[in-house]
């Protein structure tokens, strides 16, 4: 395979491309072109991450071990942390504890974190004294906190300098530190005061005080502050990163921008999960018995509420044997039931995710997507009773009955299912927010039952009225 390219972006894209149809061939080409696999590599440490995600675990594993251990390191630090982790368990620990000293010690806890117990102590046995510290105060805290996630990574200056002297050490500090979005004020204790104003900073003279320079008691979290609740923070006004200090409000670390970014999808991930029934922190790279162990609980769960179902629908078999086209036309009503209302989960899930809904303003939405399931409702309830009447005037479906009236059954019983399907997908998640549960926890198990017992049921219902 030959690839005349100008650039290691432009062979990243094409690579990239290639690998998702035929991983073989950029295998092949990466192994026998080994200066531009490492020029891609220093390039754009991100694409060459999305190639190699492509490939195998083995080919992968080659790959990371022919690059400079810095280059291996920011292309580990941009894969998936589950695949990275595989790569590293598949090296030599001596080379695998090299590449994880290279990255940032909360970058390298997120990938300890996904290996086994006896993987991580001996990988942690072989890093050097100075990065086994702060990787084993990271690990300390769970996963899905504000400590778990932070850097060590900062910029502070001291209580009581001048303008001009944080000036001339701000110009000391850019050549060691990525990121001086913001600098923190600290006192002797590293008790946090405050954070630097670089607009008031500019404009004070030489010889102003830092303390009339910041901005005091700026917004911070504790390192067992939740991720999502450290997220909200940040969101809310407007952060691109926040300090974590401990009980004493001294200044331990801080929360950075692409962990906050990190914080606000996953979360976003896990309540559609949650709403699902699934677990929370599944991955598709998740072991299978793990996957098993959250999920059955809440299958389970979904197969005794099912029974329910099935009661309501032998409760009124008399119906459905007088008029044997009622069974073909029941999954109609429970269907359009459960996508209206899955649409109202959705949209509330969403807003309680991000805190739009206020206590205040509970029955205004609950209000307003009942009645769009009303309105839904009635459209729908027209076509799918004019289409049922079709069916039986053509032919195509046989009945007994006037084809006049089974319409108007299927009208009504959808009109039914389609409103109280909108109202119930919203109130739902609603009520188990004010019970105190994940308002995601399982919400379309529950939501499922309800369009089911009306669809079904309330079709069959409306029916024997009708058809009698």
């Amino acid at each position: 395979m030959k690839l005349r390219l100008q650039s290691p972006r432009e062979l990243a894209t094409r690579l990239r491309l290639l690998a998702r149809r035929s991983p073989e061939k950029v295998e092949e080409y990466l192994d026998t072109h080994h200066e531009e696999w490492e020029a891609l590599a220093e390039a754009d440490p991100h694409d060459a991450a999305d190639i190699l995600e492509e490939l195998g675990e083995e080919a992968a594993t080659d790959l990371i071990a022919d690059l400079d251990p810095d280059d291996a390191a920011d292309v580990l630090e941009e894969m998936q942390d589950d695949l990275a982790a595989d790569i590293l368990q598949e090296l030599d620990p001596e080379d695998a504890a090299d590449l994880l000293e290279e990255m940032p010690a909360d970058e390298a806890v997120d990938i300890i974190h996904r290996l086994d117990p006896d993987a991580q102590r001996e990988l942690i046995a072989k890093l050097e004294p100075f990065f086994t510290d702060e990787v084993r105060l990271l690990l300390e805290y769970p996963q899905d906190t504000a400590g778990g996630h932070m850097t060590s990574s900062f910029a502070s200056l001291p209580i009581g300098i001048t303008a001009g002297e944080a000036i001339e050490r701000i110009r000391q500090m850019n050549e060691e530190l990525e990121d001086l979005s913001y600098v923190y004020i600290v006192d002797d204790d590293r008790t946090l005061l405050g954070v630097l104003s670089f607009r008031e900073l500019v404009f004070k003279r030489p010889g102003a005080d830092l303390g009339d320079v910041m901005i005091p008691d700026p917004v911070a979290v504790t390192p067992l502050t939740d991720r999502e609740m450290a997220a909200e923070l940040a969101q809310r006004y407007h952060l691109y990163s926040l300090p974590v200090v401990d009980d004493r409000g001294r200044l331990l670390g801080r929360l950075p921008n692409e962990e906050i970014m990190e914080a606000i999808q996953l979360e976003a991930s896990e309540d559609f999960a949650l709403a699902t029934g699934a677990g929370a922190h599944e991955t598709v790279f998740s072991p299978v018995l793990g996957s098993v162990r959250m999920r059955l609980p809440w299958l389970s769960l979904n197969l005794m509420l099912a029974l329910m179902v099935t009661f309501v629908i032998e409760a009124q078999t008399g119906v459905i044997e007088g008029e044997p086209v009622l069974a073909a036309l029941m999954p109609v009503i429970a269907l359009l039931g459960g996508n209206s209302g899955f649409q109202s989960l959705a949209v509330v899930i969403r807003a309680l995710a991000t805190n739009d809904v206020p206590g205040t303003q509970v029955f205004p939405v609950l209000g307003r997507q009942l009645a769009i399931g009303v309105m839904n409702g009635v459209v729908l309830a027209v076509a799918a009773g004019a289409l049922a009447m079709l069916l039986l005037t053509t032919g195509v479906f046989q009945s007994s009955s006037s084809p006049a009236l089974v319409g108007l059954a299927v009208g009504i019983a959808a009109l039914g299912n389609v409103s109280i399907a909108g109202f119930a997908g919203s109130g739902i998640p609603l009520l188990m927010r004010k019970l105190g549960f994940d308002p995601a926890q399982a919400s379309s198990i529950f939501l499922t039952l309800i369009t089911d017992i009306v669809g079904f049921g309330g079709f069959l219902a409306v029916a024997a009225l009708l058809l009698s």
